[in-house]
């Protein structure tokens, strides 16, 4: 087989004069955006930095329970679905509306000011196999090397800084936050350092709940929220160091109006930074006891001080190392000519080959989730782990009706898959919460979740009680997110896990799904009262609602979960046997998909079509994807209605949205209408999305300079999905067997007849390199990377199935001879 694709650098060469233009780096904990101003400015994020508490969930919770929701009130609305009385069905669907879901919140920024550089010779130089950002730029005319990465091997973000000739310098730690405290000081070794203590706030409200107080800090909010000193209870403090490292003279001196500190630096060619932090947030979310706000400090100044001290090159070399064995797992070639040399961002994005964009474009999602999602901390949220606004869009919280789970679509798919686990950390959570209002509000078993949700597991509908039940009640959350449970299993095959966590979870999620299916006269279970998210129907007398009856998407992820709920516990057994007993009987009787006389999928149960023809979201035709119920070869009918629906729906969107369409079209085999919607999705934003955004995110969106997707605004979703959906075009994810073959370029786009992609996992545990020339492919190899032992997997190519040996390097180009 050819040679591995060459490593992509991304090149800016120009300082950052917004957010929008910095360059993101992280460890899945501690991120930050460089933007290389004379500043040195990174503006600083810590995944576990949220509003709330752990007991917010279950206060809004009992205050929704006493404003009347419950399942007598839930009759109440199916009794209103059924004679078609919007208005009462919206009315009462309101009483269940808790309040809302957390913020995600800025730490602050760090500076490593040098008061003025020379625009004129800057460079920045993102390494996405190495995840280190190199910048080059002249001081008074004097050389100077600045790289920032984030060790994940560390726990630091790192600046290291080299000059030509002895430079000055301030380094400042700020925060947005309440600063409860800070302590400076210069050890005997010469390194210096700067501590804060922040606060977060009790409740924070989202932007689009204008009337609400923003932030609610701990003395105003219930008195059960923590303990004073923090040995007991929750206390939402969290302390941020910088450690200071040079060869020239340091010295720690108050902070102008600030009541803070700072280090100036002189005589200085050297200079080491490192950047800890220390949260209650995250020792919560680990199961950690909390700690006293002076112990947070002095462990975070004590783990700065140690990484100041050590040696820049040996953890440079520890990053690199643990990056790049994340990162060179899977690449990607679209036989663009060209060699090492780093990619000019601002020409790429005015180039109109969609090749070496699409090369940039999936191996930035890698990036991107690699920086934003691991082990230990929260998952990525609607802004990856990036943030500077105290009152994010949409609180940059989970949306879990799309686009959190957009979010981990290329996690198993490209060789991350153990940073897919932030993901079932939060799931957990969602359950444990969800329990208890899956009970309270509709007698129900097992456990739900609705529209939104936060680390705290929130899983009540949101919307205040005065939202539009179209986004705001929804309650087949959980059962999206048990779709990834589900992809752990089939790209990991880790029968513990699937005994111990998968299992339970999807059990749990089935028990609430039976409970939810009413019978209809007909004798068939549908779902009432069922929403599409975010979308209105028409009735043929011209009214709209939101609210109907077994809509398709409900109709998707209940079958779905109940069918991988049985084969789950077939494969591992001791299951609930009532409970499968239950499963095994309401299958068949789950009311089909069905196609309207124009040939498109229905999207509700009662209906004559969308409000809104072109609308973003394609709840309906989930079964398609990411589900695999809608297939060209096994559900031709299904597969032809979910294109005509795709046609109707038209082109334009967002980031997500199109990145949605994108996938879709790659699983009914439409490459080049997926490449049209690859090249709008890709475009420049022409604006500034953070000051003329319209509110309701009604504008197309395409990339910003820093090549972030933006809606607008800034949703990191876009980017992890267009890798996804890229991925789909060149290689399917089938199992492996005659019944799921791995397909091979399923949907290649007419205008990439060469390429090489490595490293895609199918759903068999099984990684394929793929080679391709003249849209045919030449050279397969396939890896075992679940450890099940040499096997046959079952390929597909152009109608044609060929069984092809678990290792050795094959040649594709034999295996299939000519076209039929």
């Amino acid at each position: 087989m050819s040679t591995a694709p060459r490593p992509v650098r991304l090149r800016w060469t120009a300082p950052a004069a917004r957010w929008g233009e910095a360059t993101p780096v992280g460890n899945g904990e501690i991120g930050g955006m460089v933007l290389g101003d004379a500043r040195g400015r990174i503006g600083l994020n810590d995944a576990s930095l949220w509003s709330g508490t752990p007991d917010g969930p279950r206060r809004a919770l009992d205050a929704v329970v006493a404003g009347g929701a419950g399942p007598e009130r839930l009759a109440e609305v199916r009794d209103a679905v059924a004679r078609q009385d919007d208005d009462e069905a919206e009315r009462l669907l309101r009483t269940f509306e808790g309040p809302w879901s957390q913020e995600f919140l800025p730490l602050g920024d760090l500076d490593l000011d040098l008061g003025r550089i020379d625009a004129a010779g800057y460079e920045r130089v993102l390494d996405l196999s190495s995840a280190v950002v190199d910048e080059t730029f002249l001081l008074d005319g004097v050389p100077v090397r600045r790289a920032t990465w984030v060790s994940a091997a560390d726990g630091a973000l790192v600046v290291e800084l080299v000059a030509d000739s002895p430079v000055s310098a301030v380094v400042r730690l700020r925060s947005p936050l309440r600063v409860a405290g800070s302590d400076p000081g210069v050890t005997d070794a010469g390194v210096a350092h700067l501590s804060l203590l922040v606060e977060t706030p009790v409740d924070g409200a989202p932007s689009h709940e204008p009337d609400a107080v923003a932030h609610v800090w701990r003395e105003d909010g219930p008195a059960t929220e923590a303990a004073a000193d923090g040995a007991s209870g929750f206390d939402p403090a969290a302390a941020v160091a910088v450690a200071v490292r040079t060869d020239g003279a340091a010295t720690v001196v108050p902070a102008e109006g600030a009541g803070t500190h700072e280090v100036v630096l002189t005589g200085a060619r050297r200079v080491l930074l490192a950047v800890t932090t220390e949260t209650n947030a995250r020792r919560w979310w680990r199961h950690e006891p909390q700690a006293p706000r002076a112990e947070l400090v002095a462990l975070a100044a004590r783990r700065a001080r140690e990484v100041a001290a050590s040696d820049a090159g040996a953890l440079r070399a520890r990053h690199e190392a643990a990056a790049r064995e994340l990162l060179g797992r899977s690449g990607l070639e679209l036989g663009v000519p060209g060699d090492d040399a780093p990619v000019d961002v601002a020409a790429l994005l005015a180039d109109a080959d969609d090749r070496a964009l699409a090369r940039v474009i999936y191996a930035y999602g890698r990036y991107l989730l690699v920086s934003s999602s691991r082990p230990g901390s929260p998952p990525a949220n609607l802004q990856g782990i990036w943030n500077a606004s105290m009152r994010p869009p949409w609180s940059s919280n989970y949306t879990i009706n799309i686009n959190t789970q957009m979010n981990y679509w290329l996690a198993e798919r490209t060789g991350l898959g153990e940073l897919h686990e932030p993901l079932l950390d939060l799931i957990e959570r969602v359950a444990g919460e969800g329990r208890a209002v899956a009970e309270a509000l509709y007698g129900a078993r097992g456990w739900v979740a609705h529209h939104n949700t936060d680390p705290w597991g929130y899983a009540l509908p949101v919307g205040a009680g005065h939202s539009p039940t179209s986004w705001a009640f929804w309650p087949m959350g959980g059962l999206w997110l048990a779709d990834h449970l589900w992809q752990r299993w089939e790209y990991g095959r880790d029968r513990d896990e699937l005994a111990g966590r998968v299992l339970p979870l999807l059990l749990g999620a089935s028990a609430f799904a039976l409970d939810w299916l009413v019978a209809g006269a007909d004798g068939t279970l549908g779902t009432s009262p069922s929403t599409s998210p975010e979308n209105f129907f028409l009735r043929a007398d011209g009214t709209s609602g939101a609210v109907s009856t077994s809509s398709a998407m409900d109709l998707s992820l209940i079958r779905a979960t109940l069918e991988r709920t049985l084969a789950a516990a077939e494969a591992v057994g001791g299951a609930d046997v009532a409970l499968l007993d239950e499963i095994r009987a309401a299958l068949p009787r789950i009311a089909p998909l069905r196609v309207a006389d124009d040939g498109t999928l229905y999207e509700w149960g009662d209906d004559s079509g969308s409000l809104e023809p072109h609308h973003r979201h394609l709840s309906h035709l989930i079964g398609l994807h990411p589900l695999h119920a809608i297939d060209v070869e096994r559900t031709p009918e299904l597969a032809d209605a979910a294109r005509r629906t795709l046609e109707a729906r038209g082109p334009g969107a967002m980031g997500w949205s199109w990145s949605w369409k994108i996938a879709m079209r790659a699983r009914l085999g439409d490459g080049d209408v997926a490449r049209d919607l690859l090249r709008e999705a890709t475009t420049p934003y022409p604006g500034d999305p953070d000051l003329d955004a319209p509110p309701d995110g009604s504008e197309w969106g395409g990339l910003l300079p820093n090549l972030l997707s933006t809606h607008p605004p800034f949703q990191i979703d876009g980017n992890f999905g267009l890798a996804a959906a890229i991925a789909e075009l060149l290689v399917g994810t089938g199992e492996g067997t005659s019944d799921s073959p791995v397909r091979l370029l399923p949907a290649l786009p007419t205008a990439w007849p060469n390429g090489r992609i490595t490293g895609l996992r199918t759903r068999g545990g099984v990684a394929v390199d793929l080679d391709w020339r003249d849209g045919r492919p030449v050279a397969l190899r396939l890896h075992d990377v679940v450890g099940a032992g040499p096997r046959d997997v079952v390929v597909r190519f152009a109608g044609r199935s060929r069984t092809v040996p678990v290792g050795p390097a094959v040649d594709a180009a034999g295996l299939f001879g000519e076209a039929s």
